[in-house]
């Protein structure tokens, strides 16, 4: 799998004002050329090569390499562009923001990143020290800074571009590593549910809570702060507010690595997968007043989901993600849905069977059942394989489904499945028919053994029950 490892450059001034120039001019010729890719409608690379590749290494002084990566990184932002258009990330067809992304070319900040493959870059990892390309020629030396982890990394799985940015006056290489990942737990024992959230930013099945009280103060000081700052608009205000710029967003990358970090290992400890809710365009469904829109538009369920999921690909856990409708309203004892289930915030409490737990760890557990049900779903059938009779047909090799059902083709066997999960049960002999009540003498028979009106219950944990 491909991870990137930030490591910080520490050029000296002159090197500095090198790798500056190298930037701004490798995006100004990025910027002419989407104009250029705007104006006669051509978006690919090598269709754009004939009517800019000259002209950038004329105008600009860029080498081959560097030409060759402008280009390309043109035909990126439009190809990205083309995507977030598909997928309505930029409004309905129509729409002012829709016609502001289509109705001009793509620009490119002065700072923007800058792609390096091995011909322009060369790393000493052992010295810590690169020699990279810029306008001003080939520099040498150029020390950077990085943990050990980081380092044993870069020696091992280092392959392929990096890129060069610059943020807050720093200089950051992000260098791309093939690392090793280790085997897929085919066969895992359960599955530990995650409920996501912002009061409490991970409840586990186990039951284990990850509060979000610190976040979500550090949040609202934060927002305090700017709303002062940007108030008082003088110049040391200024200063303030750019010097303070992006600390909330490191601390909550910080918490959701810690987090996602602790939940992985619990689950490959236990030899279990991890089940996690498809949140995906909740912010779209959900309408929110006007003091709850900052909190929930701040909250970083995807960035925690996309950490967990790494992390889990490569220590070889599996992930499951699930429908997560009525998680929060149904009992994860008796299965009862109900609004009036979620007493507070807090406390889950049922309606049907009395049920009382703590409402996250019950959405947890309904969680970590759709996992189950969905893994085993997809887990491909243990059933053998009929025996072709003799003289009757071909005896080629059919799917066989969970319910027995055998299907000539595999397409078909998706079908069979959900047909007999639609279908409604089968009474045994002697239990009363649909609609007619059942009285205490009612007690159905089959192959001469009683069986009692109440549904059977498995083993389940100790939990508190209303009175």
């Amino acid at each position: 799998m491909k991870l990137v490892v930030q490591v910080k450059l520490l050029p000296t001034p002159v090197q500095a004002a090198a790798l500056e120039a190298t930037l701004r001019a490798c995006n100004e010729a990025a910027t002419w050329a989407c104009s250029v890719a705007f104006e006669k409608d051509v978006k690919n690379n090598f269709a754009l090569r004939e009517h800019t590749y000259g002209e950038i290494k004329a105008r600009w002084g860029l080498g081959a390499q560097a030409a060759q990566h402008v280009i390309k990184k043109t035909c990126d932002a439009y190809a990205a562009l083309k995507a977030n258009l598909r997928a309505g990330n930029l409004g309905r067809p129509g729409s002012k923001r829709y016609c502001r992304a289509v109705d001009k070319p793509v620009v490119f900040r002065p700072e923007g990143a800058q792609p390096y493959d091995d011909r322009m870059l060369s790393w000493q990892i052992d010295r810590r020290r690169i020699s990279i390309w810029t306008t001003a020629g080939r520099i040498k030396g150029v020390a950077f800074t990085a943990s050990a982890e980081q380092m044993a990394v870069l020696a091992l799985y280092r392959r392929g571009e990096s890129d060069l940015l610059s943020r807050d006056g720093m200089w950051f290489l992000n260098a791309t590593c093939e690392v090793p990942e280790a085997p897929l737990n085919t066969d895992p024992a359960d599955f530990l549910g995650i409920d996501l959230g912002i009061v409490n930013i991970a409840t586990t099945s186990d039951g284990e809570i990850m509060a979000g009280r610190e976040l979500n103060r550090i949040r609202t000081r934060e927002r305090t702060l700017r709303t002062k700052l940007q108030k008082k608009n003088t110049p040391s205000a200024r200063r303030r507010l750019k010097k303070r710029r992006r600390k909330e967003t490191r601390r909550a990358r910080d918490i959701n690595h810690k987090i996602a970090k602790h939940v992985v290992a619990e689950a490959e400890r236990t030899g279990r997968g991890i089940a996690l809710e498809e949140l995906t365009g909740i912010r779209e469904r959900v309408r929110l007043r006007k003091p709850q829109r900052a909190t929930h538009s701040s909250w970083a369920f995807a960035q925690l989901g996309a950490f967990i999921a790494y992390k889990a690909r490569k220590a070889g856990v599996p992930v499951v993600h699930v429908d997560p409708a009525y998680t929060s309203r149904t009992c994860a004892e008796c299965g009862h849905i109900d609004k009036a289930n979620r007493v507070s915030q807090a406390w889950f409490a049922c309606r049907s069977c009395r049920f009382v737990d703590h409402a996250d760890r019950n959405g947890s557990r309904n969680i970590r059942a759709r996992a189950r049900e969905l893994w085993r779903r997809g887990a491909q059938s243990t059933a053998p394989d009929p025996h072709p009779e003799p003289g009757r047909g071909t005896g080629r090799k059919r799917s066989t489904t969970a319910s027995g059902a055998r299907c000539a083709s595999p397409r078909l066997q998706s079908r069979v499945v959900d047909k007999v999960a639609l279908a409604p049960p089968r009474l045994p002999s002697g239990w009363p028919s649909k609609g007619a009540e059942p009285t205490a003498g009612d007690t159905p028979r089959q192959g001469g053994h009683a069986l009692p009106l109440t549904s059977r219950k498995g083993p389940s944990r100790p939990s508190a029950h209303l009175p």
